[in-house]
């Protein structure tokens, strides 16, 4: 039989054969299951409801929505299918596509965000984003939203339609670069060993991505060393003011983040922060350059090393006590300086790098005290006295963090625990990674960074632990130590005489063992002496 159009407003039975898909239907994934109890459907009752189709030729119609009723009804083995037909251009058959599939709560938003980006691409007649909102009847923003999605790299796609990841993560991974999508899609997880062969894999929530890409994605562009506005200092990137990668251009886009500026584009913000750099050291050769990284400098290298400087604090000392700090000091050689290696890098920064300065380099009293027999005796007598101090301190902290119960929520521990913990010195700090097993693989290696992604990653009483313990810590720069602990143990109800007793007792044992073997040690000629002579 054959079956030819006559008329482009009526409706008729058509042959399956007939129809074809439509290229733009949004829809592209169908769920097997519903197919076959749809097909079921359509053998008892038929297909209630028609297709809406056009003609493409004498002898051909497209779908325009309807593929899932299509292809249940090819499951069925039925002949024909019912159709309304009617002439639609290319916007109306997408605009239709759009409509009806947003009526339905199964469609997926992948699937709604490439429908959107077709209604966008089209080149008669022209969409706009609000266009196209007043259309399906949404914001702006939630279609600006839909088609970044359009942005995501397959693995992430893939991800979002396994439904491995949520909405929520999809859109603010949509927002990264794609060179820094698959990391942002790995710290959407954790890995929580539950006793099995292999850790089980834990979706975190949307605000664990959120402040990851905070704090590892976004850098504000307020912070930046380079002028923002200087088209030529990387030609091929122009301005900062007019960049799609900067979160103010698109309010749309990044409307969650409020008045702050960022810029999205790592690998851009680095091209920019060098180019200042060699600007600045041409136009200034003589401009000291240092390093705030940890690690030794490669051989031939201008950039002096942490330990070849000492860098001026700009802020006024807050105690008496960080008044005697040599950093908050000036002298004959401080000079200005430029961060060329390591965090900061591009800012401009007042060093001491003369290692005679009486200041900042004091002399040590090392070499005195070792010609000095007295002297060294007591300065062994302060050193294990200060050892026993440090470890009763360090105990009875370690008791204080043991009795903190479990409060806020996460997020906030996060937040409060990380910011504490970059107020600390190396040395404070260390104390506390310790106290945790975190320690530098490497001398390159950053402590502090460590440190931060172990915060990332830990639980909630853990947190809660970690700061208790660095508010201690900070607190004991800026007032008597010892004070700060004692008050700290009495609101945890911890003993700091029992705890004190047993590093005494401790430190005891070890000196009288070392005794014991410097007595063994001293004997032992004797006794080979006598051997010899027997």
């Amino acid at each position: 039989m054959e079956t030819t159009v006559t008329t482009l407003t009526e409706y008729r039975d058509v042959p399956l054969t007939l129809l074809t898909e439509s290229t733009t239907n949004p829809r592209e994934r169908f769920d097997e299951d519903g197919l076959k109890e749809l097909a079921e459907s359509i053998r008892t009752h038929g297909i209630l409801s028609p297709l809406l189709v056009r003609p493409r030729n004498e002898r051909s119609f497209e779908i325009v929505f309807g593929a899932r009723r299509y292809r249940a009804a090819q499951i069925a083995e039925v002949a024909t299918a019912p159709v309304r037909i009617k002439n639609m251009t290319d916007a109306e058959v997408l605009e239709a596509q759009l409509i009806e599939n947003l009526q339905r709560e199964e469609v997926h938003p992948m699937e709604e965000a490439r429908g959107f980006k077709a209604l966008l691409d089209l080149d008669e007649p022209k969409y706009s984003v609000e266009q196209i909102a007043a259309k399906v009847g949404k914001l702006p923003a939630y279609i600006a939203h839909r088609l970044k999605l359009t942005d995501l790299i397959p693995v992430v796609v893939e991800a979002f339609y396994r439904n491995d990841i949520g909405l929520g993560h999809a859109l603010l991974l949509a927002k990264l670069p794609a060179d820094q999508q698959e990391d942002g899609m790995s710290a959407c997880f954790k890995e929580v060993h539950s006793g099995g062969d292999k850790p089980a894999r834990v979706l975190l929530p949307v605000r664990n991505l959120r402040f990851w890409i905070e704090t590892n994605v976004l850098l504000l562009l307020k912070d930046a060393p380079f002028d923002k506005r200087n088209a030529h200092l990387v030609a091929i990137a122009g301005s900062c003011v007019d960049c799609p990668s900067r979160t103010g251009h698109n309010k749309l886009l990044f409307s969650d983040l409020g008045k702050q500026d960022a810029c999205t584009s790592s690998s851009c913000y680095r091209a920019k922060v060098d180019a200042h750099l060699a600007l600045t050291i041409t136009a200034n050769p003589k401009l000291v350059q240092i390093s705030t990284a940890y690690g030794q400098q490669k051989e031939g290298s201008p950039t002096l090393p942490r330990n070849k400087y000492t860098e001026i604090r700009p802020d006024k000392p807050a105690t008496k006590e960080q008044a005697t700090r040599p950093e908050f000091k000036t002298c004959k050689y401080t000079t200005e300086a430029i961060v060329s290696e390591g965090i900061d890098k591009g800012e401009l920064r007042k060093v001491c790098t003369e290692p005679t300065c009486p200041v900042h380099h004091p002399k040590s009293r090392s070499q005195k005290v070792a010609d000095d027999p007295k002297a060294k005796a007591e300065q062994e007598k302060q050193r294990r006295e200060t050892a026993i101090a440090n470890t009763t301190g360090i105990r009875t902290l370690a008791a204080i963090t043991a009795a903190v119960p479990v409060r806020l929520m996460k997020r906030d521990l996060l937040f409060v625990a990380e910011r504490l913990a970059s107020l600390l010195d190396e040395n404070r700090l260390a104390i506390v990674a310790k106290q945790y097993g975190i320690r530098k693989a490497k001398d390159s290696d950053s402590l502090a960074k460590l440190f931060a992604a172990y915060l990332r990653r830990a639980e909630e009483s853990v947190l809660g632990k970690v700061l208790v313990e660095t508010t201690i810590l900070y607190m004991a720069t800026r007032h008597n130590p010892s004070q700060v602990l004692y008050d700290a143990a009495a609101v945890y109800k911890v003993d700091t005489d029992a705890i004190a007793l047993k590093v005494k007792q401790e430190f005891a044992a070890k000196a009288k063992t070392q005794t014991a073997k410097k007595t063994v040690a001293r004997s032992q000629p004797k006794a080979v002496k006598k051997a010899k002579a027997a």
